[in-house]
């Protein structure tokens, strides 16, 4: 008989499994964003989470030197260097190896960033063809106009891209009401 306790989907998130990627939110460009605040506060959370968590965070910036650096709110979480890319797709920029050439497990990526149909498509793709099970949390993630980010959302989840809310990306994460960290990410959640 197996233990139902230790059942877990492949369709669930888990912190030793995935890398956070926050992609290209920039001072510049972040105004023109429909719900650009709320995609920067879902952004920290999920940095903030994270880091408590030991998941691993990248993050690229889209030409700083015409979008600007990335907000001040998270540039304070993030790695001290960014790399800096021209091409939309950042799956280049980020460093990530094909996961068949990666010794640690983590075959996940959870994306998060600007703009929806742009940089987060084009990235969610290229990391999808190195191997990667990608998600996107939805609800930290947006462009200049809903109707592209609602369809860029819609072909991602037609061609197999995970979608997960912030909140739900913590909690897969955190698994059990029994990890360390658990009281840490629930403060975390009702505080944003």
């Amino acid at each position: 008989m197996s233990d139902m306790n230790n059942v877990r989907s492949p369709g669930l998130l888990g912190a030793t499994q995935t890398t956070l990627f926050v992609i290209d939110i920039q001072e510049r460009m972040l105004p023109h964003i429909h719900r650009g605040d709320d995609v920067v506060a879902r952004c920290g959370m999920l940095v903030t989470g994270a880091k408590m968590l030991g998941i691993p965070v990248i993050a690229t910036e889209q030409y700083p030197q015409g979008l600007g650096a990335t907000v001040p709110a998270l540039r304070e979480l993030l790695p001290a260097e960014l790399p800096s890319k021209k091409r939309f797709s950042a799956a280049a920029a980020s460093g990530l190896l094909p996961v068949g050439e990666r010794d640690d497990g983590r075959d996940r990526v959870l994306l998060c960033g600007i703009e929806t149909h742009v940089c987060v498509l084009q990235t969610a793709f290229d990391l999808v063809s190195l191997g990667y099970r990608v998600g996107v949390a939805a609800d930290a993630v947006s462009s200049r106009r809903d109707f592209d980010h609602d369809l860029a959302l819609q072909r991602m989840r037609d061609s197999g891209i995970d979608l997960v809310s912030s909140e739900g990306a913590l909690f897969e994460w955190c698994e059990t009401a029994e990890h360390p960290a658990f009281k840490q990410i629930s403060a975390l959640v009702k505080e944003n």
